[in-house]
């Protein structure tokens, strides 16, 4: 089992298997729009433009379970991370990380790499789970670390 036995749904509500970015180093998180930690989203694409010829892809999965802070519909979420940080990897429709109706794939990403709760439930937007290129989930940044804060695990998981 890995990240590619499961599916993401598009903003215009196309599946797409997660194999499709079998060979790739993956930072998979939940996001939302009104959040203080929003401005992550520019931080992610700083990383992915640095290391997407290296094999780096960022995928953002808007959630609205966190204080409400991603109120409006996936198009919405999608068009708002564009155009305030511009954003150009992938953005998902929105998902629930938690609770009964989360997504199969936080489910496993949270089975694979638990965090501080009981539950190993996810805490707050901006969680951030790295993957190998093998798709094995290999790390978990909180909400507060900074992306960079992977820096040195993606150059490591990347060989550069």
């Amino acid at each position: 089992m890995s990240v590619y036995s499961y599916q993401a749904v598009t903003t215009a509500n196309q599946e797409v298997p997660l194999d499709l970015y079998q060979g790739k180093v993956l930072v998979i998180a939940n996001t939302a729009s009104k959040c203080g930690l929003t401005p992550q989203y520019g931080e992610l694409q700083k990383l992915y433009d640095r290391y997407r010829d290296q094999g780096l892809v960022v995928l953002g999965f808007p959630c609205n379970q966190f204080g409400g802070q991603e109120p409006g519909t996936s198009e919405e979420a999608e068009s708002f991370c564009q155009i305030n940080y511009g954003v150009n990897f992938p953005v998902f429709a929105k998902v629930d990380v938690n609770g009964e109706d989360a997504h199969p794939l936080f489910k496993y990403l949270r089975e694979q790499q638990p965090g501080v709760g009981e539950d190993n439930s996810i805490q707050w937007n901006f969680t951030k789970f790295l993957v190998n290129r093998d798709g094995e989930v290999v790390g978990r940044v909180e909400p507060k670390e900074s992306p960079e804060a992977m820096t040195a695990e993606i150059e490591k998981l990347l060989g550069v």
